[in-house]
């Protein structure tokens, strides 16, 4: 039996592990146990998901939130590595890029627990974002490394990781297939009718965009010009709703909504004729539901979804012509990573 310690936090990780944690409760060769940090604490960004996507409970809870940077992960490191010393577990699996992934790593890593990362490979080029500068130290003390496109490849290959490196698709178009016959049947979300033809998605949340005044007044202002030729609807996370209030800044036509679960907005998604979004997730999440997206940074570490005319910066006139991308697999990274970590294991025994 291989005893696997996988760490989440944030939303876009319960997505990920939701997939996993069923396969690795199905099968016979592995045990999980599940470690929320408590990076994403409110009802609405946390429990809602679990219930959305039929996850069992955690296993531990360290509920570490708040704070800075610094003292947020160091509280996580600290957290992890006395439940990697009370479990004894043979791997640290670790999903993306968030504060959580990094103490996740760097305590496994501590300790000689070979460190599996989920969504490998991913770079933004910029390091002025946290999550850059945690996810290439993540991958650079991880034993196994998962990679969703070809891309992530050779930027290992591009930093001398080249050992037990695997593309395998994106572990999110699993989630998306799972949940799709359930999102199909919602009509409304709160106040929102979704046979509605104008509707956009949106999503603004990440530190970048609303921790300065001025970048954040400049989406909100950008936001509204797009509100003659859809209803955006933004569902609104508490840091944003924090900083809107803080910097006294109007959201204007933007529908704001409270924050909603992973199937109502597959729902909304599918639903929309375009998204904006600051969101690594819902980029690939919008192209798995076929709407086009305008993403609300300088940058993306999805470049794939820019390339096949899908995606586009929000500081860009026109999208390239649109293509379908093969990168991503068939709804199948989850059995793939399985089999990957049971050979990897064997070939020790």
């Amino acid at each position: 039996m291989i005893k696997i310690l996988s760490v989440v936090g944030a939303r876009p990780q319960f997505v990920k592990a939701s997939v996993l944690r069923k396969l690795f409760t199905e099968s016979n060769d592995f045990e999980e146990i599940l470690i929320h940090t408590g990076q994403h604490y409110d009802v609405n960004m946390s429990d809602i998901f679990f219930e959305d996507l039929s996850i069992p409970a955690p296993n531990i809870k360290l509920g570490i939130n708040g704070g800075g940077q610094g003292a947020t992960t160091g509280l996580m490191l600290q957290g992890i590595e006395g439940a990697l010393l009370q479990h004894k577990p043979d791997a640290c699996l670790v999903y993306g890029d968030t504060n959580s992934t990094l103490a996740g790593a760097l305590a496994a890593a501590k300790l000689h627990i070979p460190i599996i990362h989920i969504e490998a490979g991913l770079r933004s080029f910029n390091k002025a974002m946290p999550e850059e500068i945690n996810r290439i130290l993540t991958d650079h003390v991880s034993e196994l490394l998962f990679c969703p496109t070809t891309t992530g490849v050779n930027n290992l290959t591009n930093e001398g990781i080249t050992k037990n490196v695997y593309h395998v698709g994106d572990i999110m178009f699993d989630a998306v297939t799972m949940v799709s016959q359930q999102s199909a049947k919602i009509k409304h979300i709160q106040s929102i009718d979704l046979s509605d033809n104008n509707l956009a998605a949106c999503s603004l949340h990440r530190a970048e965009n609303t921790d300065d005044a001025k970048k954040l007044q400049s989406l909100i202002d950008y936001l509204n010009t797009q509100c003659d030729k859809y209803n955006i609807v933004l569902p609104l996370h508490p840091r944003t709703k924090k900083a809107l209030s803080q910097f006294n800044i109007k959201t204007g036509k933007i529908t704001l909504i409270n924050p909603i679960g992973y199937i109502e907005m597959q729902a909304l998604l599918a639903a929309s004729q375009m998204v904006f979004t600051d969101s690594g997730g819902l980029q690939k999440e919008a192209y798995f539901n076929q709407t086009p997206c305008v993403t609300l940074r300088g940058e993306t570490e999805w470049v794939e979804l820019i390339d096949a005319g899908w995606n586009k910066l929000w500081t860009d006139n026109n999208f390239k012509p649109r293509k379908d991308i093969i990168e991503y697999g068939k709804g199948q990274s989850g059995a793939l990573i399985l089999d990957k970590i049971k050979s990897y294991f064997l070939s020790k025994a």
